[in-house]
């Protein structure tokens, strides 16, 4: 089973380039759930038929579906939200604004990407084809359930700790809501286990993997170019670049020639700085691909004789390996300088940042005793090499 996650900036085909994917490997006799976690679902305009919460068919072999995000939050967030509505009443914050002090932004959309991992679970299909949102939202949501591991691991066992001693003297004041009780700690240990569940499966690199799509222009460029460095820090493998909406070398109108010569120009930066990352094109159509069949023709010319199930580009963004006595984690961090990122060592935790993203790694056994020596970007990848203090100084 496989699973491709396409993402990208609004507006560069991304939802069209997801669908003609799941239509080509559909062909293949293949069994295929085209999915959209993207709030503002296009997926149903793209095949040009209704689709709902639960998946229709397309084709034969093709089933699509449109997660409805608010119903997912109401089913995984409305107790955890009520007791915190209590909390916020009884502090004097109550109506609208208690509710939206309550309200994770983003939450419903990552409500929305745990379906993924019980469709994968069905065995139903050979291939699941995610719509994910736009790009700010899929790096957020894919990188929230790291954070939350660190949570959950960290503060989750000492506040349930805590709870346990102060609900005999907290429930003797009068007018307090009831300090969170079991059932409450139990729901978000239930909701971190999925969403970890999740994470786990899509940095899975035998199972999952991202397509960026992009268009030849400069702002989506820097975009694109932003988007799979933080998705190759949090260990998720980007496997092909695609550039949509190219215009046809065939058309010679004056119009166009500003904008080919332009597409020209940024078509050879996106070849040269994603290298060795494979980049496939598509040109800009005639029309609206609408339909099957015109999902189909997109397919066919922008993946030509390549299996659309191939993966394309097998770099790991997250590799440990042992040079001499000691060991080096290499993280793929494309477009990244010396300067643009942190490292800090807490314990057994390993803290990388990059911008406003941080990721919090467990080291593994074997990198506990040793201490680190050196961090540098070598080409496009973060070196942290660890040796033991024995080592060093002998």
């Amino acid at each position: 089973m496989r699973i491709q996650l396409f993402s990208g900036k609004g507006g560069v085909g991304k939802t069209t380039t997801a669908a003609a994917t799941a239509v080509a490997a559909a062909d293949q006799g293949l069994s295929v759930l085209s999915l959209s976690t993207d709030p503002a679902h296009s997926l149903a305009d793209v095949y040009d038929m209704k689709l709902g919460d639960a998946p229709e068919l397309v084709v034969k072999d093709l089933w699509a579906v449109q997660i409805d995000s608010q119903r997912r939050l109401e089913e995984n967030w409305t107790e955890i939200q009520q007791y915190l509505l209590e909390l916020m009443n009884w502090s004097g914050v109550g109506g609208i604004e208690a509710e939206e002090l309550t309200t994770v932004p983003g939450l419903d959309e990552l409500f929305a990407l745990a379906d993924i991992k019980d469709y994968a679970d069905s065995n139903q299909f050979d291939l699941i084809v995610v719509d994910c949102a736009p790009t700010a939202d899929t790096i957020r949501l894919l990188s929230f359930p790291d954070a939350l591991a660190w949570v959950m691991d960290r503060i989750f066992p000492a506040s349930r700790r805590l709870a346990r001693l102060a609900r005999p003297v907290w429930n003797r004041i009068p007018n307090l809501p009831d300090i969170a009780d079991d059932e409450v700690f139990s729901m978000l240990e239930r909701l971190y286990e999925r969403l970890e569940s999740v994470r786990t499966l899509l940095s899975d690199h035998e199972t999952a993997s991202v397509r960026l799509v992009m268009n030849a222009d400069r702002l989506v460029l820097a975009e694109s170019q932003r988007l799979y460095t933080y998705l190759s820090l949090f260990g998720y493998r980007v496997d092909a670049a695609i550039v949509n909406k190219l215009i046809p070398e065939s058309v010679e109108d004056p119009y166009f020639l500003g904008w080919k010569e332009s597409q020209a120009r940024c078509l050879k930066e996106i070849d040269a700085s994603f290298a060795p990352l494979t980049v496939l094109r598509s040109r800009l159509f005639e029309a609206e691909v609408i339909g099957v069949e015109a999902l189909r023709q997109y397919a066919g010319e922008l993946y030509g004789d390549r299996d659309p199930l191939e993966v394309i580009t097998t770099d790991d963004p997250i590799q440990v390996r042992q040079v001499g006595d000691g060991f080096v984690v290499s993280i793929l961090l494309p477009f990244v300088g010396d300067g643009e990122v942190g490292v800090v060592r807490k314990d057994e935790q390993l803290f990388v940042t990059v911008g406003p993203y941080k990721r919090i790694m467990l080291l593994p056994k074997s990198l506990l005793r040793r201490d680190i020596v050196d961090v540098a970007m070598v080409r496009n990848r973060l070196e942290i090499r660890f040796e033991s203090v024995d080592a060093e100084t002998a």
